[in-house]
């Protein structure tokens, strides 16, 4: 059969324009394929990494909105297998101009400061920045790709105007660390805000922060917590980073079904163009048909290079909206969003295999009636034929 491949190439290229076409219908429906297969992946079918699989969160069980008294830190200190804690505060507020979207990153107050890199040990920085951070009250150390953003250097000084805690930051940037993740973030000592603010919002913080001895007691330490605060006024949900991580993205709504239904829509509007395209192609050709029947091929020759016609273009269209999906796809980790999302592979061996069987899927299933006419009709009725 595979001597009918050079035939096969030919043919796709007989009618250039229509095959062109083809091809980027097909490429643009598997690129956007590709980017919400990778997305999903990367949120519901990716591993944690090991400094991920040691950590835990824990927050108000009611919402991630509503804070959680800050003296629960001392009695979760005390569970065992919990290495280190650490609270931690969303600030918000507005950096220069709230309504341009560039000026928004990421900005959590942390107490105490010095367990900051030691719970999030992947973060790297040199030892005197981050004594120089634990030492000033008002200073700040951001993500290297913060300070790429903006040009922050050391000792500059970042303002940000409170909105939802009151008082204006003056912080002095004191470290730049560098992350494997997107770093578009800021931490600074929470203790600098809690000062300002009134008594009853003293005592509150949003989350902890729980480092874990080993990968094997997270489970167990993730429930102790809960139980212990079963009958509290105000409950915990302990979860791990990765599940907390997923929380932001669940405020949209079911993410998981929303991106299971964009695909299933995809697929199946680039089936229809593919089936019309097949359709309008094997209608053209009948008398070929007829000619290449008197010449000696069977009705499976004919199934066989139609086939082979549809799932080369379509191969081709996978290949390319792949191709063309790993851009889209480093541009949804460096928008705002991708400091919220779990490490997406850029060019990932799976999707791409997924993008092009799904083609070659759309390719046969949308040729396989045209052909399967094709080559059933006989050799008189096809060369009657007047299309």
């Amino acid at each position: 059969m595979f001597r009918y491949l050079p035939l096969i190439v030919k043919n796709c290229w007989r009618n250039r324009r229509r095959t062109t076409l083809t091809i980027v219908s097909i490429g643009v429906s598997m690129c956007l394929l590709g980017v919400l297969i990778a997305v999903y992946h990367a949120l519901y079918l990716s591993d944690a990494t090991p400094d991920q699989a040691l950590r835990l969160v824990t927050r108000n069980r009611i919402s991630l909105t509503v804070p959680i008294p800050l003296f629960y830190r001392e009695r979760i200190r005390q569970v065992v297998g919990v290495k280190e804690i650490m609270s931690s505060q969303w600030f918000n507020g507005t950096y220069k101009d709230a309504r341009d979207p560039k000026n928004f990153f990421a900005r959590f107050g942390v107490d105490p400061p010095e367990k900051l890199f030691t719970i999030f040990g992947e973060l790297k920085i040199p030892e005197d920045q981050k004594q120089a951070f634990i030492r000033d009250r008002t200073g700040t150390v951001i993500g290297r790709d913060l300070a790429n953003k903006f040009n922050f250097h050391l000792g500059d000084r970042i303002t940000l105007i409170g909105d939802i805690y009151p008082g204006n930051l003056e912080l002095t940037v004191r470290g730049i660390f560098d992350s494997p993740r997107k770093s578009e973030m800021l931490y600074f000592n929470w203790a600098y805000v809690r000062e300002g603010l009134p008594e009853s919002r003293k005592g509150e913080v949003g989350t902890f922060d729980i480092l874990c001895d080993n990968a094997d007691v997270v489970p167990r330490v993730a429930k102790t917590i809960d139980d212990g605060f079963h009958n509290a006024p105000v409950e915990t949900r302990t979860e791990t980073e990765q599940a907390f991580l997923l929380s932001f993205v669940s405020m949209l709504g079911n993410v998981k079904l929303f991106l299971i239904a964009i695909c299933g829509a995809v697929m199946f509007t680039i089936l229809l163009v593919s089936g019309n395209t097949m359709a309008m192609s094997v209608r053209e050709r009948v008398r070929e048909v007829g000619v290449l029947k008197t010449l000696g091929f069977t009705g499976g020759n004919i199934l066989f290079i139609i086939l082979g016609e549809a799932c080369v273009i379509s191969i081709a269209g996978g290949a390319i909206g792949f191709l063309l999906s790993t851009f889209l796809v480093g541009g949804v980790q460096k928008s705002p969003a991708g400091m919220f999302l779990p490490p997406i592979q850029r060019f990932d061996p799976a999707v791409g295999s997924v993008c092009i069987l799904v083609a070659l899927g759309i390719g046969l299933i949308s040729s396989f009636i045209p052909a399967w006419n094709a080559s059933r009709t006989n050799i008189v009725e096809a060369l009657r034929s007047t299309d």
